[in-house]
């Protein structure tokens, strides 16, 4: 059993909770984004490559495309909105299952995603669009959990923003404090260490997604919709148990 599994996800959070969440979540964006590719030959986790492909398909006049990437940018901000709208939710009725409930959600999608993949050469050229929607929106979910539940401090689908953080942090790093009297430029070496552990996570996920997509197919998808199960089934459970006992009040 993982240690301290419950609060992963529970309403009471700590920056440990939050770091061992954001990992899991980056595992597993980087393992749907890397099979998601093998599958449909697009990744779906970066907005930055989809609108600037929608310009460039725009410019070469190609209309169909152009709608597909608009599609799969509304689908990344509907997911987001579905996280705040269940989060918020879940907070108002003070559940413990607030912060599990879009992951339950992001669960469904991804086993949704292993059915559209069995059934897929049986109708590609319907199926591919709806499955690339379906991933965009996951990845929307996913990245506005936990983008909320840090409060911006980590971000598990939009790598650019951790690479980025970590080269300012490497530069403080390097840079040489010469200047008697002003205050020294110091790296934050914790947030150095948790960037990197981020970014290495959503590496070694997109290894674990392309050799399973490749090996095994789309049956992947079930051990990452049971890691998301995993760490969200008891405080999930905590409020079932408590439902009985305020219908009795």
């Amino acid at each position: 059993m993982l240690p301290g599994l419950r609060g992963w996800t529970d309403l009471q959070r700590t920056p440990l909770n939050n770091l061992r969440l954001g990992a899991m979540l980056a595992f597993i964006a980087g393992a749907t984004n890397a099979g998601g590719f093998l599958a449909v030959g697009q990744y779906t986790s970066h907005m930055t490559g989809i609108v600037s492909g929608m310009a460039d398909h725009l410019v070469l006049g190609d209309a169909t495309l152009v709608l597909i990437a608009f599609a799969s940018l509304v689908s990344f901000l509907l997911g987001a909105m579905t996280t705040a709208v269940l989060v918020n939710w879940g907070l108002r009725h003070r559940l413990h299952s607030a912060w599990a409930l879009p992951l339950l959600l992001e669960a469904a999608a991804l086993i949704l995603f292993g059915l559209l993949g069995a059934i897929l050469n049986l109708a590609t050229a319907l199926l591919v669009p709806v499955t690339v929607l379906l991933l965009c929106f996951l990845m929307g979910v996913q990245n506005a959990v936990i983008t909320k539940i840090s409060r911006a401090e980590i971000r598990t689908t939009h790598v650019t923003g951790l690479v980025t953080d970590l080269g300012i942090e490497l530069g403080k790093l390097v840079y040489v404090n010469r200047q008697p009297g002003s205050p020294p430029v110091r790296a934050n070496r914790e947030r150095m260490r948790t960037h990197g552990l981020l970014i290495g996570l959503f590496f070694v996920g997109g290894i674990v997604g392309a050799l399973g997509f490749q090996f095994a197919g789309y049956v992947t998808t079930v051990p990452l919709a049971l890691l998301l199960l995993l760490i969200s089934w008891r405080p999930v459970m905590a409020d079932l148990r408590r439902a009985p006992q305020a219908d009795r009040i």
